[in-house]
């Protein structure tokens, strides 16, 4: 699996913090079925681990919880990326196993798996295909199809052995729906410097840096023109993007300024940022959570 698209110098997502209506339901779906562990725990959040030490996800559960709801914008789904294709194949069957509902897509550049957590929050498992196999028009968009997937052969690659998401496990990219796709493409790429690498029609768009296939999706196929979710709606709280070096944190800071978004320093627990984070939200009111600390 390419690995260097989740390290510096690329600007990557290392973190998404989620809200549910029920903290200890949602922790035990998470660790029987996607293969976390809980790393800390209080009464209203869980922060979850693969390895013991490090997070890329968390949960937070919010009062009088509100379900997810068309028009509005958040989350479409995370993406965890898994190393091999073993270990999807072993995933593949450990939610065979479990009964689990879920859907699947080949896009050329990856193999993917898709599943709701029980509040209806979007999940992708996926892998990467070799990086030599991914076609590039020119050197600005990537070939990226949705497919059906092989999902015996998927199968046919695991060995049974699912114990967990294994070592290497990273959050590949999350998906968004947002309300107005030419603002977005605007913000992510003039303020936080991406580069848009694939168009789907004028309703969707890939970004990434360091020509990964994408780090943030972004769509409006049912969020045109909607409006930010309430704060006790389940859903996406924030989630939190890793820059290389402190001259690009205050480059962005002072595009996001003039651009008339609102930059707040971020005072959180070291799992969710670090220290040195600050955070906005972005045309569609999605928190965004910038920090320094990362590979």
């Amino acid at each position: 699996m390419p690995t260097h698209f989740h390290k510096k110098p690329n600007t990557y997502v290392s973190h998404v913090q989620i809200k549910v209506s029920n903290l200890e339901r949602s922790i035990e779906y998470y660790k029987t079925i996607i293969g976390f562990d809980v790393l800390e725990q209080t009464n209203q959040t869980a922060v979850l681990t693969f390895d013991g030490a490090t997070s890329i996800l968390s949960l937070e559960e919010v009062e009088n919880a509100l379900p997810l709801a068309g028009g509005q914008t958040g989350l479409y789904h995370f993406a965890i990326l898994l190393p091999t294709r073993k270990d999807l194949g072993n995933f593949l069957q450990h939610v065979a196993e479990k009964n689990i509902r879920i859907g699947a897509g080949d896009h050329h550049v990856s193999e993917a798996l898709y599943l709701y957590d029980p509040d209806g929050n979007g999940i992708e498992v996926y892998i990467d295909r070799p990086e030599e196999e991914w076609i590039w028009y020119g050197d600005s968009t990537v070939h990226m199809v949705t497919e059906q997937l092989n999902v015996q052969s998927i199968m046919a690659d695991g060995n049974g052995q699912w114990k967990g998401l294994p070592q290497g496990t990273v959050m590949g990219h999350i998906h968004l729906s947002v309300s107005d796709l030419e603002a977005t493409e605007k913000f992510y790429t003039e303020a936080l410097g991406f580069e848009v690498v694939t168009r789907y029609g004028a309703q969707a768009l890939f970004i990434s840096t360091g020509k990964y296939h994408h780090h943030i999706g972004l769509n409006t196929w049912n969020s045109g023109g909607g409006v930010k979710a309430p704060d006790n709606s389940v859903g996406l709280k924030s989630y939190t993007l890793v820059l290389d070096n402190a001259e690009q944190a205050e480059k962005i800071k002072s595009n996001l300024t003039a651009m008339g978004a609102k930059v707040e320093q971020f005072e959180g627990a070291p799992t969710f940022g670090g220290a040195q984070a600050f955070s906005t939200e972005d045309p569609s009111g999605i928190r965004i959570i910038f920090t320094l600390e990362g590979e």
